[in-house]
């Protein structure tokens, strides 16, 4: 059936009995929530809604396409998580060695025995650096790596958990690199979204650059969650702030940004391929043509593995293995199981393991407000799940 509307501009597929979830899509450009999106979800792993609409600029002359990509920030980790549980079903990775057994340099500041489950787990006391680093260190992979692998933890690894917005990836990249002999963005190349025939690109090449979107920032007129951080005391500033291109959102269209492997947050994307790399885990590690893990460290990964006021957020957050968890202070949807994660701004690839189901959404209006839901995501989840 086709997804066409004379309200909004919208294109793409929806299954019949879905056809809420395309309408709730709708709704949100109609309501001037949306510069350009997509969406899709899939059920027992065939897709149910695969739609997009929009415009990639702020001046509304090019149309959201197909294979439109974006960046996807923080949905980066998800994609990353999932590299990672590819590792350990390959035994090339064991998630409780020490990670100075993979990287030598790491065991600096009292980190020798820290085991690679705490970096995905949030665990690790190292979301900010100590030393000031200079603009463009985000894309400087040595300059990552060195500086966290000699930076001692803000908190005893292990006694508490604290999202490492910024470093996260490097951290868990560099145990893969050296693990495996490939960076992270090759190894989601080659194992993940090739065979998927999907679009999960880091670094974004300069061929696809056209069909990437810009990124229109909005802040709420009540402030943004950030604002209740102490900027002296807190971890927050220290771990969002340093590098400084850390939170500078117009270096995320630039080619520096664009070309480097950022695993914590440059993943260029769309629903589709975020909604397709879910679809595998909501099948219990495998679909036709890909085997990424055992149904049991799906599991292992996928389940909520601490939970609790978070260090560096200051506020509730819970995580399994790379993936952030459901809880009623921070939900994504109605499930109870279900994980993922979301991006910066509002983008989101997720799981819910009961109702066997994967959704991917991606846009280009970034909108941060005075708590982490997105009001674009409540009438999507609802109308999905009425559907079920």
């Amino acid at each position: 059936m086709s997804a066409g509307s004379a309200a909004a501009p919208i294109d793409g597929t929806v299954d019949p009995a879905f056809a809420g979830v395309r309408d709730a899509f709708a709704a949100n450009f109609d309501a001037g929530l949306e510069l350009g999106a997509s969406l899709a979800v899939s059920v027992g792993g065939r897709t149910v809604v695969d739609v997009w609409g929009g415009h990639l600029d702020a001046a509304r002359t090019q149309p959201w396409q197909r294979d439109s990509l974006v960046c996807v920030f923080s949905c980066t980790k998800g994609v990353v998580a999932i590299a990672t549980m590819w590792a350990v079903e390959q035994g090339l990775v064991d998630l409780d060695r020490p990670v100075a057994d993979y990287w030598p340099e790491f065991a600096a500041e009292g980190k020798a025995d820290l085991p690679v489950r705490w970096l995905l787990t949030h665990e690790a006391g190292l979301s900010a650096i100590g030393t000031r680093m200079p603009f463009g260190s985000l894309s400087d992979w040595d300059a990552m790596t060195t500086a966290l692998a000699a930076q001692a933890p803000w908190w005893e690894p292990g006694s508490g958990h604290g999202y490492h917005g910024v470093t996260f990836g490097h951290l868990i990249g560099e145990v893969l690199r050296r693990a495996t002999g490939r960076t992270v963005g090759q190894i989601v190349r080659d194992e993940l979204g090739g065979p998927l025939d999907v679009d999960l690109l880091m670094p974004l090449s300069p061929a696809d650059d056209a069909r990437t979107s810009d990124l229109v920032v909005e802040m709420s007129p009540e402030g943004t969650f950030f604002d209740r951080w102490d900027q002296k005391a807190s971890l927050g500033p220290k771990s969002f702030g340093n590098p400084p291109d850390s939170n500078d959102p117009s270096h995320c269209t630039t080619p520096t940004f664009r070309r480097a492997e950022i695993p914590a947050a440059n993943m260029h994307a769309n629903a589709r391929a975020l909604d397709r790399l879910y679809s595998v885990l909501a099948g219990g590690g495998s679909v036709p043509g890909l085997r990424v893990a055992s149904p049991e460290l799906v599991e292992e990964f996928g389940r909520c593995h601490v939970r609790g006021d978070d260090l560096v957020m200051e506020l509730p957050t819970a995580f399994g293995l790379g993936f952030e968890h459901t809880i009623p202070e921070w939900p994504f949807g109605p499930g109870e199981r279900t994980y993922g994660h979301n991006g910066s701004g509002g983008s989101l690839g997720i799981v819910d393991p009961d109702a066997g189901l994967s959704l991917g959404y991606a846009m280009n209006r970034l909108w941060w407000g005075p708590t982490r839901s997105d009001p674009r995501w409540d009438g999507i989840f609802e109308a999905l799940y009425a559907a079920l």
